[in-house]
């Protein structure tokens, strides 16, 4: 075995915009977004195992062992490999829960790339994408890992170009349960699909900005007060927005000055910070294509 340990980033993702399309049979939404990691991550350490045990070694505040997406991650790979390595995982955790950035999603993917590599098994992107759409609707995008436009439940990607650029974000104290918001039934649920775009990046950025929205924002807000207080504060820089189902509000910025200049005005109120864009995933080679 060549490698018995992996330090592995998890990055943030934030969605540029957030159309709900329609509704399938199955009650699950169709959606249109984009979707753009950022250069902040949870980290996890994997250490091999050769007795099959699959094991988080660190406590999560609020996240049961079992329960973590993390450990079904690798049991979902084990089982569907029949592999019979184990992992021990560590789970540094610095992305918010209930925050809309794809904390537990991202680690879950990290977790299939991780092991990938330390399991040895070779497997390809499209085969690991197919199966972390069993662990959440965002979990392909981190393995597909390229800023993406996404459709479907949000699996079926396909990968835009855009212009470097740094968010700065806001955590507002609170935790938004994504089933309360898309189960809500203020949430609009019939708004016209965009054209994906197939112009330079500088047009498809200014499309994204102009014509799309969240439509989960409103009935966050009307819910967490607090998530509308967030949008306020950033609203005199810029159109901010909020990602996903939130809490969490993004702010765009064409260089790191600006970000850096609100982040120090909001500082002492807001739980904030500012980030560049990550166009692609820093594990991206470890599924092959």
């Amino acid at each position: 075995m060549s490698e018995t340990h992996l330090h592995c980033p998890a990055p943030a993702k934030i969605n540029l915009f957030l159309h709900v399309t329609g509704r399938r049979p199955d009650g699950y939404h169709l959606l249109q977004t984009a979707f753009r990691m950022l250069e902040r991550c949870d980290t996890l350490d994997l250490e091999l195992r050769r007795d099959g045990v699959i094991r988080r070694v660190n406590d999560v505040p609020g996240v049961p062992e079992e329960t973590d997406l993390v450990v079904r991650a690798a049991r979902l790979l084990q089982t569907r490999t029949h592999c019979r390595l184990g992992v021990d995982i560590r789970l540094a955790k610095h992305l918010p829960m209930g925050g809309g950035l794809g904390g537990g999603s991202s680690d879950a993917a990290t977790v299939l790339l991780g092991l990938n590599r330390l399991w040895e098994l070779d497997l390809p992107r499209a085969t690991l994408q197919a199966w972390a759409l069993e662990l959440g609707a965002d979990v392909p995008f981190f393995i597909f890992g390229r800023t993406a436009w996404g459709e479907g439940v949000g699996e079926a990607l396909q990968t835009i170009d855009l212009p470097p650029t740094w968010y700065v974000v806001i955590e507002p104290p609170a935790s938004v349960p994504t089933a309360e918001i898309f189960t809500a039934r203020e949430l609009t649920r019939d708004t016209k699909p965009l054209i994906m775009p197939r112009s330079a990046a500088t047009e498809t950025d200014r499309l994204l900005r102009e014509q799309g929205r969240n439509d989960l924002e409103p009935v966050a807000c009307a819910r967490y007060p607090v998530v509308e207080n967030a949008l306020r504060a950033l609203s005199p820089f810029g159109k901010p927005r909020m990602s996903g189902s939130g809490a969490c509000v993004f702010l765009p910025c064409e260089h790191q000055a600006a970000a850096d200049k609100v982040v120090e005005i909001l500082g002492p109120e807001w739980k904030i910070w500012s980030a560049p864009a990550l166009d692609r995933h820093p594990l991206l080679a470890w599924a092959r294509d």
